[in-house]
């Protein structure tokens, strides 16, 4: 697909043969145009995107934009306002509250004219705390120590292909599951990606390594996801310790503590909404 091509009109069938999530397109209308390859594919659907797919090419707009030396991300929200379709993709990107030494930047995520995310995130200046480092969570078992598991016996799709799972014993049980996950493709083709950007690119995923329940009998899509960090990632595997919980009115939360290979990395949170799904009869 052609950079001049209008994604509202254009016909779409995502590539295969790319090693990357999204391929840039050029810059766009205050922002950038992207073209999601297969990997980008969702589970519950073959025409939408994955959340994680498209999070992790939000955080990478984030970090290209504005930076500066000695600034960090902290923290990332976003709000999903419906239905990510599997097409051609705008990111925009611009500082809402500028600082020296706290700013917050928000995304905006859209396809065919129609905003579908939106995203804010603070990043605080780089201190020397190294004094009063610590975090008093549970570690991960190393990832060579996990068992490799086949996601996609639970869930379709191309981003569930991309990646790959290794639960730590005992191993998945509803609603409760440690496990790594891990990708070797950029989120967008032949650009630079940051190492917070390549930890965070699978990170929604943790709402599909706990379940609760089966996810072809029910449909329990997050309406948001909001991470917490409180020091860099290292990118080689994402680590999750993660809980589900759902309540008898079609509201469930996702719970989850972040490991990268060193230990616990930060916290995510996201809020879901159940019901049955619909009989094919």
């Amino acid at each position: 697909m052609a950079a001049s091509t209008s994604p509202e009109t254009a016909e779409f069938t995502p590539r295969e043969n790319v090693d990357a999530y999204f391929v840039p397109l050029g810059e766009h209308d205050g922002g950038r145009l992207f073209e999601p390859t297969i990997h980008v594919q969702g589970a519950w659907n073959e025409a939408e995107q994955h959340l994680a797919a498209s999070a992790g090419l939000i955080v990478h707009e984030i970090e290209r934009h504005e930076p500066r030396e000695g600034m960090q991300l902290a923290k990332v929200t976003f709000d999903v306002y419906g239905f990510i379709p599997l097409r051609p993709t705008h990111v925009r990107v611009r500082t809402i509250r500028p600082g020296r030494t706290i700013e917050l930047v928000e995304a905006e995520f859209s396809v065919d004219g129609r905003l579908i995310i939106v995203a804010r995130a603070w990043r605080l200046s780089v201190q020397d705390s190294s004094p009063v480092a610590g975090a008093d969570l549970e570690p991960l078992p190393p990832i060579e120590e996990c068992e490799r598991v086949d996601m996609g016996k639970m869930w379709p799709g191309g981003f569930i292909r991309s990646v790959e799972r290794f639960d730590a014993p005992p191993g998945y049980v509803p609603g409760r599951n440690r496990t790594w996950l891990r990708t070797d493709l950029p989120s967008v083709l032949g650009e630079e990606i940051s190492p917070t950007t390549h930890f965070l690119c699978v990170i929604d995923g943790a709402n599909g390594i706990a379940v609760r329940v089966d996810p072809r009998e029910w449909m329990f899509p997050n309406v948001d996801l909001t991470v917490h960090l409180f020091r860099r990632p290292d990118p080689t595997a994402t680590g999750f310790d993660t809980t589900v919980a759902m309540g008898e009115s079609g509201l469930g939360v996702t719970m989850t503590t972040l490991h990268d290979i060193h230990g616990p990395v930060g916290r995510i949170a996201q809020s879901l909404t159940v019901r049955e799904m619909p009989s094919k009869g």
